[in-house]
């Protein structure tokens, strides 16, 4: 059954009635008797990293929905690892003679017409070219926020999705309920004028600090393809602490303060939080009008992403958005009748990241001056969140209703887009005015120049990439 006709069936068979609602239809447990698969989704996991482990073992539990067929990294160790943790969780389950099949090269697992959707957490600087390819090959995508590296880039995905008629859920999961809702009550509270007329919104996203020690270029380890691995990046010594630890999948990998790689906590956390201050403000498909930041950069070490910030931006209404890194991790909506706020709580993702010391400060991870502003959810405009309780099962439904999932394209550019102003203002140090209509800075060439960067060769040009695809951006 090809992937057209795939899709048709798990259409029919989890939508009911004309309206096309989405519900959390379960499968039986036959579905997948006898060794055939053409009533699940099949999906495959590219990067098997920190992030990568958690986004495919989110999503193999969903049974019903789904079978994982096979997983492709640059790191043969972390190949393995995970070729072993997928067949184990089906052998858990009474299985025998499972078999995933593995992948050095992400082309040669996109071309395979055995796999119907990917999720892609490799290395920010690296998010749009995969993704853009997956896509092209007909495959629907999860990948990992940041969106993308850079402003262009993000267009250029954005426009891939719809030219192609794929969905792509980006990883924002604190659009999901689980395991956070009070990003999704804070921000319906804000959004249907429980706080009266927003006037400041201020985000805490955390820190990087220098990691104390100055690693030296080492030999490139055999398990490693390390130019693959730097891709569109100039070329530069291997040193494991600015790639990602060999002898531990769960550790926090340097490359994420290597601005080559990443830009920081500006787009690390800041994704996130600003998709929350979006969502709220009714900024989904807007952005900032201008944007003033200041930042301290890691000096005279290999990390160079920035340390302390502090970020103005004003928004349409008045509305002024202010990141610092002393700020508690969250994000308080300040407006003319109440303030409300909302966080993860004392939850760490590792043991490096931020936490809020009581799970938001003083008073928790959700709060408001008076619980009537977030309590109940609907308020009296009825704004409330599309349902999804979990982030994996609700691109996978997606998947299924050929509907936009909770964290769609469009609003994950946007937020990329913001946090990337901030960014280039930081390294210019200096004020910039942006239009939200046409995604570029006013009369600032320096400025706009920055929204994209040279390749190191051809095989990473995305303008190329795109023209070739016969798709414009």
């Amino acid at each position: 059954m090809g992937n057209n006709s795939r899709r048709d069936f798990l259409k029919k068979t989890i939508l009911t009635g004309a309206g096309l609602i989405v519900l959390p239809v379960i499968y039986k447990k036959s579905a997948y008797a006898g060794g055939s698969a053409n009533s699940l989704i099949r999906f495959a996991q590219i990067g098997c990293g920190r992030e990568g482990t958690a986004d495919y073992m989110g999503t193999i539990r969903h049974t019903d929905l789904c079978r994982m067929v096979a997983v492709c990294d640059l790191d043969s160790k972390r190949l393995d690892i995970a070729k072993s943790t997928v067949e184990t969780f089906y052998k858990n389950k009474g299985e025998t003679n499972v078999e995933v099949k593995t992948y050095h090269d992400f082309h040669e697992l996109i071309a395979s017409p055995d796999i119907d959707a990917v999720i892609v957490s490799v290395p920010d600087h690296q998010h749009a070219l995969v993704a853009i390819q997956a896509l092209l090959a007909g495959k629907d995508v999860y990948v990992q926020k940041p969106l993308t590296y850079s402003i262009t880039e993000a267009k250029a995905l954005r426009a891939t999705v719809r030219a192609k008629h794929r969905i792509l859920q980006t990883g924002s999961q604190q659009r999901s309920e689980k395991p956070w809702n009070t990003f999704r009550i804070a921000s319906e509270a804000v959004r249907n004028g429980r706080i009266g007329k927003v006037q400041k919104v201020k985000i805490g996203i955390g820190i990087d600090r220098p990691k104390g020690v100055k690693p030296e270029p080492q030999e490139v380890p055999a398990n490693l393809d390390y130019d693959r691995w730097l891709g569109p990046v100039p070329k530069q010594p291997y040193m494991e602490f600015r790639v990602h630890p060999q002898n531990n999948v769960d550790g926090r990998p340097g490359w994420i303060t290597t601005e080559d790689f990443g830009l920081g906590m500006i787009t690390n956390w800041g994704a996130h939080h600003i998709d929350i201050a979006h969502w709220a403000l009714g900024q989904e498909l807007g952005g900032p009008l201008s944007v003033d930041a200041k930042a301290e950069f890691m000096k005279d070490d290999v990390w160079t992403v920035h340390t302390t910030y502090h970020v103005e931006m004003m928004y349409p209404g008045d509305v002024q958005v202010i990141l610092d890194n002393t700020f508690t991790n969250g994000i308080e909506f300040i407006g003319t009748e109440g303030t409300a706020f909302c966080a993860r709580g004392a939850e760490r993702v590792t043991a490096s990241d931020p936490v809020n010391a009581n799970g938001g400060g003083s008073k928790g991870p959700l709060w408001a001056t008076n619980d009537k502003i977030l309590y109940p959810r609907i308020g009296p405009e009825g704004k409330i969140w599309m349902p999804s309780q979990d982030h994996y099962r609700n691109w996978l439904e997606s998947i299924i209703s050929r509907k936009d999932p909770i964290a769609p394209v469009e609003h994950s550019a946007r937020s990329l887009e913001a946090c990337a102003t901030a960014w280039i203002s930081m390294k210019l140090g200096r004020k910039l005015e942006w239009d939200p209509k046409k995604e570029m800075f006013k009369k600032d060439k320096e400025a706009n120049a920055m929204m994209t960067r040279k390749p190191s060769s051809p095989e990473y040009d995305l303008a190329l990439l795109m023209k070739k695809a016969g798709l414009k951006f």
